[in-house]
C-alpha cells in the first residue's frame, strides 16, 4: 500500500492492533480524520501514520489538551491500577453527585475495582493527590489574580507534577438569601452590612476559596463580617441554614438552592467543574477508561437529565500543567 491510499476500518483496525469498533470510536472523537465513500468508512494511510506517530498528548488549534491513546481498554488490564496507599480502590475527592454516577459507571463497566469518593474540599482534594492519598480530585477554585478556576491552584499544590484538568460541568454560584431578599443583597460588599450575618464554608472547599479571594480583590475586611467563622459543611447545608432563620446570607449553588424551600438564589458568576488527573497516570487502562466514560455520550445524558449543569465542555481536557 502508498500513502494516497485510503483504508477500511478493518485495514486500520489491523496496523493498530484494535477492534473495528474502536476504530469507529477514534473517529467519532475526531482522533482520526475518516471520510464515507457511499455508506463505507474511509481513512486516509497518512492520517493513520500520523496518529500512530503522534504523542501521546498534544496541544490542539483551540489551546485544548487533547488526549490520545493507542490502545483501546481492555477489562482484563483493568487490575494493573496504581495503588492509592496500598489499596487498589480508585478515589476520588469531592461532593458533587455527578461523581457518584461517574464511579457507577466505573464499576458497572470494571466490576473488579471499587471507586470511592473522599468528601473533602477542592484544596484538601489537591493536596491528597500531591501526597498520593486518593486518585483523582475534582476542583472549583477560583483565582482571582488571573480571574479562571483551577490551573493556578493546581499548578500551586501540586508543584512538579504534570496534569491533565478536565471538564465536568459549569454550575452558577451565588448568594443564599431569605426569601424576598429582605436585605437586597446583590454583591460582595454587601456582606459588611449591620443588619447582616453569614453562614460560611469549611476552609478548603471551593466556596470558601471564591469567598476569600473576592474580599481579597475587592478590599473586604474578613473581620468587618458577622458569622465569618461559621462554617458548615456543604452547600445543601448552608441553605438549611439561611431556610431556618441562622443566618440571612450564605454563598453555594443554584443546585442545592432549588432544593431548599424558603430561600431565593442571587446569582454571582458560573463556576468551572473540573476533574484532575495525573498524567504519569495514563498509562494505568483504568484512567483511560474513567476519561473515555466522561466522554462518552451515555454519561453526557445521564447528566444532563439530572438538571442544573452546563456540560458545553464536558470530557474536554481544557489545560495540562
Amino acid at each position: 500500500m502508498n500513502n494516497e491510499e485510503s483504508l477500511t476500518a478493518v485495514d486500520v483496525a489491523e496496523l493498530l492492533k484494535i477492534t473495528k469498533n474502536t476504530v469507529y470510536e477514534m473517529v467519532k472523537r475526531g482522533e482520526l480524520p475518516g471520510y464515507k465513500v457511499g455508506k463505507k468508512l474511509r481513512i486516509d494511510k497518512k492520517d493513520v501514520e500520523n496518529y500512530i506517530n503522534s504523542q501521546k498528548v498534544t496541544k490542539g488549534s483551540n489551546n485544548q489538551i487533547k488526549i490520545l491513546i493507542d490502545e483501546p481498554v481492555i477489562e482484563e488490564n483493568l487490575s494493573n491500577i496504581k495503588k492509592v496507599e496500598n489499596s487498589n480502590d480508585i478515589i476520588i475527592s469531592g461532593q458533587d453527585v455527578i461523581l457518584d454516577v461517574l464511579a457507577e459507571k466505573i464499576m458497572e463497566k470494571a466490576n473488579d475495582i471499587r471507586v470511592l469518593r473522599s468528601n473533602t474540599g477542592s484544596y484538601s482534594g489537591l493536596y491528597d493527590l500531591y501526597n498520593d492519598k486518593i486518585s483523582i480530585s475534582s476542583v472549583h477554585l477560583w483565582d482571582g489574580d488571573t480571574n479562571e478556576y483551577n490551573t493556578a491552584f493546581v499548578r500551586k499544590l501540586v508543584p512538579g507534577i504534570s496534569c491533565l484538568i478536565i471538564n465536568l460541568a459549569y454550575r452558577n454560584v451565588g448568594f443564599y438569601v431569605p426569601k424576598g431578599n429582605p436585605n437586597k443583597i446583590t454583591n460582595w460588599k454587601d456582606l459588611i452590612k449591620e443588619d447582616i450575618s453569614m453562614i460560611n464554608r469549611e476552609k478548603g472547599s471551593g466556596i470558601r476559596i471564591l469567598l476569600d479571594e473576592k474580599l481579597r480583590v475587592n478590599n473586604i475586611n474578613r473581620e468587618q463580617i458577622k458569622g465569618y467563622n461559621i462554617e458548615k459543611q456543604s452547600h445543601s447545608a448552608v441553605a438549611r441554614s439561611i431556610a431556618r432563620g441562622e443566618g440571612n446570607v450564605g454563598i453555594g449553588n443554584e443546585k442545592a438552592a432549588n432544593q431548599v424551600d424558603g430561600i431565593d438564589f442571587i446569582k454571582i458568576q458560573e463556576e468551572r467543574y473540573d476533574l484532575v488527573i495525573k498524567e504519569s497516570d495514563l498509562k494505568y487502562p483504568i484512567y483511560q477508561l474513567i476519561i473515555r466514560t466522561i466522554q462518552s455520550e451515555e454519561f453526557k445524558r445521564e447528566i444532563e437529565s439530572l438538571g442544573g449543569y452546563d456540560l458545553k465542555d464536558i470530557g474536554k481536557i481544557l489545560d495540562k500543567t
